[in-house]
């Protein structure tokens, strides 16, 4: 007797073969059966006319907080992601010694812009160890599964007190080697990795620079090294390099002397825009001579949205503005139409640093609905402007009053160099690359990078007009097996008998985003950006549905993830 029966559905099952019609039958939470069967079951889903594939697997997300209060991981869920990877770019919440949350919440918010109240509202704290903190996650319940990576920036103040957070401070031979045994512990325990960010880019709330951003080769060897010492575990890096060639080559010497895995952020700077083909020569080199090393590449610009209840827009320096920002939304936008407030809010400019930013009307655009992802140049506020013989910020101050004050602008960031996505396509195609990078759980004001595993089905299978697109097979086994296999799980990512039935049935021609919205969800009515999708009608994690039709069943199959796996 099977559990479940999926019949007539259009297969595309991650391995990048042709897609084909079967039945599938699922038992214990695994795919038991493939193909047409009388054998009967307790339950049947008619997939005639969707598509099934294996869930996605999203190896990038910054949940670590919001594992302990949310169950479901929206918005992850709702794009059909059944396994997510937390504990990125070096930061999290454990180890945490008692004296330190304030200052790891700190941390957080700085670099990924969660807000601090939210975190200390929702966080039980009833851990101090890694292991403990792994413990505190299998208790909860989770509609997805979840992997956890040892964060350098945690660990570092964990073992060196408040010396640790500063990245000037070089810690002793003695606190390297317990930094080493701490990671190798955690990862004993369940931990799938350890990360670290090198990038000036990441602060904490008070602008200080994250703790690991300077970390020297005997700190960084030590953890590399203490690691391979244990034989498990993945590497993750986001890094800046200014220098690039020496600091890859610490990188690879990490996963020389260790011999683990390690995937490396890579994306297009419009300041040196071609490094990322050099980076990428260099990961290909490795690779060559039998190092395990990928880049993490993101599906499409990684762009900052600017509007009247984000984090940014053009105005939020100006000095008129100030006296209203606190005001409700509806009392705001009543002052912002009104004409004398509109001239006053026009005629102050932006600091310099932060004009670059919220004010270059060259490369922000009118999100739109349904979103534009890759907008041309004649499409951007400073062009659509001189078109109408206005200035580009007041046709910015227009459109953000649209939708009663809701409506975001794009500000492109990285991966738009060229004014479209040829070069995140470059990237993907790389065979030493992955998907990653969509930050899912972060970014609440400013980002919303989430919906990145729809997005790159998507766009790059239907719906490109300004260049290539790839056919679905491919796509699908770039975000299932392919991510999968980068993090050591050889029991799901593809739809064949004896893998995980983690699945998604998806109406292809009604798939389409949303616009991204403003949420005040989080705990202590902490604001994120989310976006939601239509055309999943069914996601299902070990062969139970726990989204239809992009709502939560209230079914929890999902579990801690605690080692490497096997089908």
């Amino acid at each position: 007797m099977l559990d479940l029966w999926i019949r007539g559905g259009t297969i595309i099952d991650g391995t990048g073969a042709p897609r084909f019609t079967a039945d599938i039958g699922v038992r214990d939470g695994k795919i038991a059966q493939l193909g047409a069967s009388d054998e009967p079951a307790t339950r049947e889903i008619n997939a005639a006319g969707l598509l099934v594939t294996p869930g996605w697997v999203d190896v990038h997300t910054h949940y670590d907080g919001q594992v302990t209060w949310d169950p479901y991981l929206t918005p992850s869920c709702w794009h059909g992601v059944t396994t997510v990877v937390m504990g990125n770019c070096g930061v999290g919440f454990a180890p945490a010694a008692p004296d330190q949350h304030e200052w790891l919440i700190s941390l957080m918010e700085g670099v990924e812009d969660i807000p601090g109240t939210a975190l200390a509202e929702g966080i039980t704290w009833d851990w101090e160890s890694f292991p403990e903190y792994l413990d505190a996650i299998d208790k909860s319940p989770h509609a997805i599964d979840v992997i956890a990576q040892v964060p350098h920036g945690a660990l570092r103040a964990y073992v060196m007190g408040e010396r640790g957070a500063d990245h000037n401070e070089i810690p002793t031979s003695e606190e390297i080697e317990t930094m080493g045994r701490l990671v190798r512990e955690a990862i004993a325990a369940g931990a799938r990795g350890f990360s670290s960010s090198r990038t000036k880019n990441h602060r904490t709330r008070d602008g200080e620079f994250t703790p690991s951003l300077t970390a020297e080769h005997a700190e960084m060897i030590g953890i590399a090294k203490a690691m391979g010492e244990g034989g498990k575990g993945v590497f993750e890096i986001v890094a800046d390099f200014k220098d690039l060639e020496s600091e890859f080559e610490l990188l690879r010497e990490m996963v020389e002397v260790s011999g683990r895995p390690m995937s490396i952020s890579i994306a297009q700077n419009d300041y040196v825009p071609d490094q990322w083909r050099r980076l990428l020569e260099l990961i290909d080199q490795a690779v060559a001579d039998g190092l395990p090393m990928k880049g993490q590449v993101p599906s499409r610009a990684i762009g900052l949205l600017l509007g009247l209840q984000a984090t940014l827009h053009p105005f939020v320096a100006s000095a008129t503005y100030s006296h209203i920002a606190e005001l409700p939304l509806e009392e705001r936008i009543a002052k912002l139409r009104d004409p004398e407030t509109k001239a006053k809010i026009l005629s102050e400019p932006s600091p310099p640093g932060l004009a670059e930013v919220t004010s270059s009307f060259g490369r922000i655009f009118e999100l739109g609905n349904p979103p534009n992802y890759e907008p041309a140049p004649e499409d951007s506020i400073a062009a659509r402007a001189e078109a109408l013989g206005i200035a580009a910020n007041e046709l910015a101050y227009d459109l953000m009053l649209q939708d009663g004050g809701r409506a975001l602008l794009y500000r492109t960031f990285l991966n738009y160099t060229d004014f479209n996505l040829d070069v995140s396509l470059e990237m993907l195609q790389s065979p030493n690359t992955v998907p990653g990078l969509g930050d899912a759980g972060a970014h609440c004001g400013m980002i919303c990078d989430g919906s990145f595993p729809t997005f790159l089905m998507l766009h790059y299978g239907r719906d490109r007009t300004r260049g290539e697109r790839r056919e679905l097979e491919w796509l699908v086994k770039r975000q299932t097996s392919d991510t999968a296999e980068l993090i050591g799980l050889r029991d799901r990512g593809t739809i064949e008998e004896g893998k995980r039935a983690d699945l998604n049935l998806i109406d292809w021609q009604a798939l389409q985003l949303r616009p991204p919205e403003i949420l005040f969800d989080l705990p202590a009515g902490g604001k994120r950006l989310v976006q939601r999708v239509d055309g999943y009608r069914a996601t299902l994690v070990a062969g139970e549905t726990i989204c239809e039709d992009g709502e939560p069943t209230g079914a929890f199959p999902g579990k801690l993830v605690r080692h490497e796996t096997r089908a």
